[in-house]
């Protein structure tokens, strides 16, 4: 399925790619993490003088989600119970939100809280990660043309 098969009626944009890039520490620690445990394939890698080293994870599709701070205490509250997210906050998802929770947490993240129902109808876990990342890892408990007939959903756009 593409992006177009999403909402055909989409304009294009002029972004290609979305990259986060993230300074680690603990370079080898979060290289594994997100590459062998979270299983983000290695796209490339490149390293340069004085110990200098990237490596760019496919992440899959990639968005940006903007919230208001009311948005982002209303995630806080439903996902951990509490306001606990920083200014910014990394989410992935998953085919299995309970048995990736695991593995990450095995992996040295920290969990903060376990995989919850949310009222969009997706399963989300709030672990801290290693790079200084406080990642939610998400699975959709059903299609998002299920999900978009319900109360609040849909784009600003069509909300005017």
């Amino acid at each position: 399925m593409s992006d177009d098969d999403v909402n055909p009626a989409a304009p294009t944009s002029p972004v290609r790619q979305l990259r986060l890039v993230v300074e680690a520490a603990d370079y080898e620690q979060a290289l594994a993490f997100y590459r062998d445990v979270l299983g983000l394939p290695e796209q490339a890698a490149f390293q340069g003088e004085d110990g200098a080293r990237v490596a760019i994870l496919d992440a899959g599709r990639a968005t940006l989600e903007i919230a208001n701070p009311a948005q982002k205490r209303m995630i806080d509250e439903v996902e951990v119970g509490r306001q606990v997210a920083p200014h910014l906050r990394v989410a992935f998802e998953v085919d299995d939100a309970a048995t990736t929770t695991r593995a990450l947490v095995e992996a040295g993240a920290e969990e903060l809280a376990p995989p919850t129902e949310t009222p969009w109808r997706s399963l989300n876990a709030r672990l801290e990660a290693p790079a200084g990342l406080q990642i939610t890892v998400f699975q959709e408990l059903e299609p998002l043309e299920d999900r978009t007939t319900q109360p609040g959903f849909g784009t600003d756009g069509a909300r005017d």
